[in-house]
């Protein structure tokens, strides 16, 4: 997944929703990869964010793009932007 800037302001990242069972809020993991300094090596590393769903339309293994805003709660800092279902 990728991180990019956007002229609108605030970060945009892109993940996959790992979680939708709180109401109008689901959890998006955001995986990158890091040279290792040492071992120069990638490795993948990855962070969970918390992130808006206003209409609760996302659910689980849905890839989503996210965009950071203002505080919506003591956790939340992250609002959906564009929802991708994944077909199985």
């Amino acid at each position: 997944m990728s991180t990019e800037s956007h002229s609108s302001g605030g970060r945009v990242l892109v993940g996959r929703v790992v979680s939708d069972k709180m109401d109008k809020t689901v959890v998006v993991e955001v995986q990158r990869r890091v040279l290792h300094p040492k071992y120069r090596k990638y490795v993948n590393r990855r962070k969970t964010y918390k992130a808006h769903d206003e209409e609760n339309a996302c659910k689980v293994d849905d890839v989503v793009v996210i965009k950071e805003s203002r505080p919506l709660s003591r956790t939340k800092r992250w609002v959906v932007v564009e929802q991708r279902t994944t077909s199985a």
